[in-house]
């Protein structure tokens, strides 16, 4: 499985809790996963951003975001020029914070850097 993922946030190339559930994701399906990180700041060179986010911008234009509901109406109302359209649901699940993924769990994840790394 190939997975492209920008540069910052949760998702980070040095992020520690992302490595150990790509790991727990991996033994789960039994796939070999590879990810490719696309480097700081270049997000915006994401086909899927480029074509949709701007569109969303344009609905939500003067309309006030009072509530989680009006937002993912106004962003599943979103539809492109070319007839792309969007799907959106409210995640209410929660999420625990501060998680600290040890040196042992780290050393346990089977990683390997491409060649061109090496």
């Amino acid at each position: 499985m190939l997975i492209t993922a920008d540069g910052g946030g949760s998702n980070g190339s040095r992020v520690r809790l992302w490595k150990r559930e790509l790991q727990k994701l991996a033994n789960e399906l039994g796939l070999d996963i590879v990810v490719s990180h696309l480097p700081p700041g270049t997000s915006k060179w994401n086909k899927i951003e480029h074509r949709l986010f701007s569109f969303i911008s344009q609905n939500w234009r003067v309309r006030p975001l009072v509530s989680y509901r009006a937002i993912v109406e106004l962003i599943s109302a979103t539809t492109t020029k070319t007839g792309l359209t969007v799907c959106c649901e409210l995640d209410t699940g929660q999420y625990p914070s501060g998680i600290v993924v040890s040196d042992a769990e780290i050393a346990a994840i089977n990683i390997k850097r491409a060649e061109f790394q090496r």
